[in-house]
């Protein structure tokens, strides 16, 4: 790697993120080429029209972030259309790649940030804020990828999960029972498709109450997960950070007992509502309050369970006393008028309002270890110290355990803790291609363990979509089909082209000692398990441009198939490789192509895998289970 500089630029009085592990002096004045208005709460930088903007992490849109608005500020939206600025993640690294020259600008702000990069002005990139309280850095390099790297040891080495952790998982939100899951093993059993892990949704919980079980559905949970871990499946239990309020339920009882809940600026308990009903919400923030909640992952652990997901975590809020309140009265007054065309659209803008409503952000504070701080200010912490809660409670209470754990939300720094996943997004093609540009995204910001909903979560999956984007998931890490109650069960066994579905699971676990290994040499090494082209062929400007071709470790690429009904896709190869055309693990064929264009026919069943000039691809024989995979003794195709 090249040598790097890192600069630190400190605006006004920043709040405390825990982002940053490596202590930068401040550097006086302005960073070079911005202009800095603190009048305005602007920074902006001009861009030729050969600048590349890159990162921002889990967003929507493409891979190059040139020609839209982004704001960071955790939004609970499973609707992650083009028009969309916020999804659940702020994760702000940017890099601005000239061709010749590079550089990268973290902003260290748990607030709302906004992103104007060519929007307004297409040559010009503002980056703007409610309150410029703000640690900057910007890191000057040769590449992207030494920016990358810059950026990860300022921030900390990312989180590597256990090694079962990287086998095919399947969820639904609708497993309600420990028969429901009994049954999903048993009809992967039936169909021998490998998997190493079952989900459950917030449906095992008694009545939503976190860090409980349904004393009917689930009487015998330590004898259910041991029954499941004989079969080599690991149950995968939902965290959700709400608690609700009854009396004489421990969690509620030990939160007020001991202040750890978010108080409104009368000092009460902020009242709001999710799963649960009514709720409070733990004040992760606080160091105190995050210990207790962390050790209360000791319950699940205790019970043999060792993988969990922590969702809702935006927070998302259905609804506050307050926000329920002026919405019932403003319908009231609409009621008494006479509505009209325009009553009706403003009936629907009042109750489509009240579910994570910004006024609900501004109600309640934070004791953040002695400082008190509204919520708005830090809302994009809120996920990463649940992540953080619970990461710093496994390395207390289960020393030297590997511990499976992503988030749905987050915020830089959460993953030295755990992994993510891009949230609950649709059954849509699009959400397929949106997918693929987001991989590379999340691995510059140090998410490497990260994959989306495979098939999709809203919406009916097809079985074409559900095939390709399997096809696509095999080499994303965090491999997860999960799907909402009111669709389409999606279970690969359910589909008519079962042995199509086999095949390619099977190729994910032959795979997988190639996959790990890169994963694991990323993140040792601070680099990227997944790239855009343009990161490793810099000379080659017609890289810049591609956006739906990866490189996944540093031996392939692939170029998955993202639309319905296509029978095969162009491919541009920046130089000669050898096309591998998979349909099992052991059932490829291959050919050398040249550099160039090429169209490829890409049958549904179909996986393209091109190995790089020089490199070859290790396949592991037949596994049902991660751990039955033989490591040592593996085939290699040569490049």
């Amino acid at each position: 790697m090249s040598e790097t500089q890192i600069k630190k630029y400190t605006y006004g009085t920043p709040i405390p993120t825990d982002a940053v592990v490596m202590d930068i002096p401040v550097t006086a004045g302005d960073p070079a080429g911005w202009k800095v208005s603190k009048a305005d709460k602007t920074m902006t930088h001009a861009m030729s029209q050969d600048t590349v903007v890159y990162g921002l992490g889990e967003t929507v849109r493409g891979i190059n972030k040139r020609g839209w608005l982004y704001t960071s500020y955790n939004a609970d939206d499973p609707h992650h259309e083009e028009g969309k600025h916020s999804l659940y993640a702020s994760q702000n690294l940017l890099i601005l790649d000239d061709g010749d020259k590079c550089e990268g600008l973290f902003v260290d702000h748990p607030g709302r940030v906004n992103f104007d990069i060519g929007y307004t002005d297409m040559d010009v990139l503002t980056v703007s804020f409610e309150d410029m309280d703000a640690d900057i850095y910007v890191i000057e390099g040769d590449t992207p990828e030494t920016i990358v790297t810059a950026f990860r040891r300022l921030t900390g080495p990312s989180y590597i999960p256990p090694k079962w952790a990287f086998g095919y998982g399947q969820s639904r939100w609708g497993y309600k029972s420990a028969d429901d899951i009994r049954e999903v093993a048993r009809g992967y059993a039936e169909a021998d498709i490998p998997i190493d892990m079952i989900y459950m949704d917030i449906d095992y919980m008694d009545a939503y109450k976190v860090f409980t079980l349904d004393p009917e559905r689930f009487p015998d949970l330590p004898g259910f997960v041991s029954e499941m871990k004989e079969q080599g499946i690991h149950v995968i239990p939902n965290t959700d950070p709400g608690v609700k309020i009854e009396p004489g339920y421990d969690m509620y009882e030990e939160g007020i007992a001991g202040g750890y809940f978010c108080k409104k600026e009368n000092d009460e308990e902020l009242t709001a509502a999710v799963w649960p009903g009514k709720v409070h919400f733990p004040d992760f923030l606080n160091s105190e309050a995050r210990k207790w909640f962390g050790d209360k992952y000791k319950i699940m652990t205790d019970a043999g369970i060792d993988g969990f997901w922590n969702d809702m975590n935006e927070p998302a809020i259905f609804y506050t006393e307050e926000t329920l309140k002026k919405a019932f009265e403003d319908l009231d007054e609409l009621r008494a008028s006479e509505m009209g065309i325009q009553g009706f659209f403003t009936f629907k803008d009042i109750a489509g309002s009240i579910d994570n409503s910004p006024e609900d952000y501004r109600r309640f504070y934070h004791d953040y270890d002695g400082m008190r701080v509204c919520h708005d200010r830090v809302h994009n912490l809120y996920s990463f110290n649940m992540t953080k809660a619970a990461g710093e409670a496994f390395a207390r209470n289960n020393p030297g355990q590997e511990i499976l754990l992503f988030s749905r939300a987050s915020y830089t720094g959460a993953h030295r803790y755990g992994g993510v996943w891009i949230g609950d997004n649709m059954s849509w093609w699009s959400h397929l291609l949106l997918n693929i540009k987001q991989m590379p995204s999340l691995n510059m910001t140090g998410f490497l363990y990260s994959g989306a909903d495979t098939g999709g979560f809203g919406a009916d999956v097809t079985e074409d979509l559900m095939m390709r984007w399997v096809e696509f998931s095999m080499f994303t890490p965090l491999f997860r089909n999960h799907s909402a109650w009111d669709t389409r069960s999606q279970e690969l066994y359910r589909f008519k082209r079962i042995d199509d579905f086999r095949h390619l699971i099977e190729l994910r676990y032959a795979l997988i000692p190639y996959i790990y290994d890169q994963f694991v040499k990323a993140a040792r090494n601070d680099t990227m398990y997944i790239r855009p082209l343009a990161f490793v062929y810099r000379d080659d400007k017609r890289c810049r441009t591609i956006e739906d071709q990866l490189l996944v470790g540093d031996q392939i690429m692939i170029a998955p198939v993202y639309e319905q009904n296509a029978a095969g896709r162009y491919v541009y190869l920046p130089e000669g490789m050898k096309m591998l055309r998979f349909r099992a693990y052991d059932d490829y064929d291959e050919e050398d192509l040249t550099a160039g264009d090429h169209y490829v026919p890409v049958a549904l069943n179909e996986v393209l895998i091109f190995i790089r000039p020089g490199c070859r691809l290790p396949l592991a024989g037949p596994a049902k289970r991660v751990g039955e995979i033989d490591f040592e003794n593996l085939t290699y195709i040569q490049g």
